[in-house]
């Protein structure tokens, strides 16, 4: 790629808090009942202290209280499971390694349902970290069971990784069944079934100081790992001679991976497809590159769930999709699209 093509591909950087900031305003005008534009504005202006305009206290608690809220939640998900996506592409030399595929997202799943409902670890452990452990054990037990069936390098290896993410993700998901089936009532279950599949609708301020936190340290642990990312697509070897520590590299990446995927499992359910679809879509558009994937993969991926979130607002009058739905019928279609495209190319 010569200079100019690499310096044009780099412009959408300088435009991206617009993009951001827009996203987020979208989110938060749009939703399950109609509020004008102006008093979006004039309530947001209010609280950064721009006006002293007099507000309904029901329109500024609908916008400001959950909206947006929901919104700065909703974005930092989305980036923080897109770098997810991408993290453990590089590492594993698969494209279709996601938090999802891997069984990560249903291991959270498990660990979450255990510590709420069958009431794992007696009150002393959080949802959160309940959903990391379990998120951590699944990937552990895929990688064992992808080792025992024939290592994880090669092109056998890649499906190898797919098939054990597939019977790991199995195997929590039943075990998150047989939870809710045994220790659930009939209400808890049907909360719990409807939260599994993605569901912001109890997204408050006091959540966003775990997501924005975890958001900026999943992306600041992934751009200081440029280097080694770029060289993990070429395999853990090439990694190694140019002086990378492969183990530790690993550990820490998929760490982190594991960790804002289980936040976000044990705030929103298990949403698929953003790790999947986003690093893809951003590699054509921006290059295999990390120093521009990286960034380009975060904010895209935060812009595609504050979306899908609006979606699942308003797709049906009167009522809330759960947003794995939305991101799963918008996200299969665009993979089908980038693997023929893929294909041709």
């Amino acid at each position: 790629m010569n200079q100019g093509s690499a310096a044009s591909k780099m412009k959408w950087v300088w435009f991206s808090p617009i993009i951001l900031a827009a996203a987020l305003l979208f989110g938060t005008a749009i939703g399950e009942t109609r509020i004008p534009f102006s008093t979006v504005v004039d309530v947001l202006s209010f609280k950064l202290g721009l006006s002293g305009a007099e507000i309904d206290v029901v329109d500024m608690s609908v916008i400001w209280n959950y909206r947006l809220a929901r919104a700065v939640v909703a974005a930092c998900g989305g980036a923080s499971l897109a770098l997810s996506g991408l993290i453990l592409q590089a590492l594993l030399r698969n494209p279709l390694a996601e938090p999802y595929l891997l069984g990560i997202s249903a291991g959270a799943s498990a660990g979450a349902v255990s510590v709420t409902v069958a009431g794992l670890g007696a009150g002393l452990v959080s949802m959160s970290a309940g959903a990391f452990v379990g998120g951590l054990t699944a990937f552990a037990f895929v990688a064992l069971l992808a080792q025992a069936a024939g290592g994880s390098t090669g092109a056998r290896g890649a499906g190898v990784i797919i098939l054990a993410g597939i019977a790991g993700s199995q195997m929590f998901n039943a075990l998150t069944a047989l939870i809710i089936a045994q220790s659930a009532s009939a209400e808890q279950a049907r909360g719990i079934m409807f939260w599994l599949l993605g569901n912001l609708s109890g997204i408050r301020w006091p959540d966003t100081w775990l997501a924005i936190p975890m958001a900026v340290l999943g992306l600041g642990v992934t751009l200081w790992h440029l280097r080694a990312l770029d060289a993990f697509t070429f395999g853990a070897d090439s990694a190694a001679s140019i002086g990378i520590d492969v183990r530790r590299t690993q550990a820490l990446l998929i760490g982190v991976a594991t960790l804002m995927t289980a936040l976000m499992v044990s705030m929103a359910g298990a949403i698929g497809f953003v790790g999947l679809v986003v690093p893809h879509a951003m590699r054509i558009l921006v290059g295999s590159r990390h120093s521009r994937l990286v960034p380009a993969t975060a904010i895209a991926g935060a812009v595609f769930l504050v979306a899908s979130d609006v979606v699942s607002r308003i797709a049906l009058p009167g009522q809330v999709l759960p947003i794995g739905v939305v991101t799963a019928l918008v996200g299969a279609p665009v993979f089908a699209i980038i693997m023929i495209k893929g294909r041709k190319r």
